[in-house]
């Protein structure tokens, strides 16, 4: 998405206000699904919403991004490690083990056709198994606790990097992520708490050095000097 492109390159400055019209001509999108993707890229907590109408653009660091995850992985890791020692049920392996066929799928459709990862393909999978996890543990709390962490510019588990500005670079991470989502499940399986909780940590801390490389290169990409 070109709007998500130019919020991560900081080529949007924080608190400007995102005019409708002027974007919806500037991309060629009808006004329609430029709302649509506004909204998205609010539950990225990218933009924010304004009091009256419409959005603007929300400040934030790479600094705040990586300390969200970090707290995220942390509730994960504990959900992961709930779920382990209670024995997940039936529904919620099967869920977690239908992500992971969709991971499967997407790395599969990226390698042998040679485009870049769909990364919308994957938000979407990701969301489901990360949500999935964390309701699976029975803590009311803990759920409450990791939406309100989600809500953080770049922490949920939907929130994207840009697609194609590294393909090479955006593949291996997903790979990478799919090997965490099949290890965890594997762990949790098998009723090992403090593997799985180990596991989701450190899947977390990945998330984090990803989008970290991936919002550098992208900025690095725009500045002229």
């Amino acid at each position: 998405m070109e709007l998500r492109r130019r919020l991560l390159a900081a080529e949007l400055l924080p608190g400007e206000r995102i005019r409708e019209v002027q974007f919806a001509t500037e991309l060629g999108v009808s006004r329609t699904p430029l709302r649509l993707a506004l909204s998205q890229l609010a539950a990225e907590g990218l933009l924010e919403r304004l009091p009256t109408r419409g959005f603007r653009v929300r400040p934030f660091t790479l600094a705040e991004v990586t300390m969200a995850i970090d707290v995220r992985g942390t509730l994960e890791g504990m959900a992961a490690r709930l779920v382990a020692e209670a024995g997940a049920s039936d529904a919620l392996l099967r869920t977690l083990q239908d992500c992971v066929r969709e991971g499967q799928a997407v790395i599969a459709a990226a390698t042998e056709t040679g485009e870049p990862v769909d990364t919308g393909r994957w938000a979407a999978m990701n969301v489901r198994f990360h949500d999935a996890l964390v309701e699976g543990a029975g803590n009311p709390a803990l759920v409450s606790a990791v939406a309100h962490i989600a809500k953080n510019p770049m922490a949920a588990p939907g929130a994207l990097g840009v697609s194609g500005v590294q393909p090479l670079v955006e593949l291996a991470f997903v790979q990478r992520a799919q090997f965490d989502h099949e290890d965890v499940v594997r762990a949790i399986s098998a009723g090992e708490g403090s593997r799985a909780e180990s596991i989701m940590r450190e899947h977390a801390h990945r998330s984090r050095d990803n989008k970290r490389i991936l919002v550098q290169a992208l900025q690095q990409r725009g500045d002229p000097t």
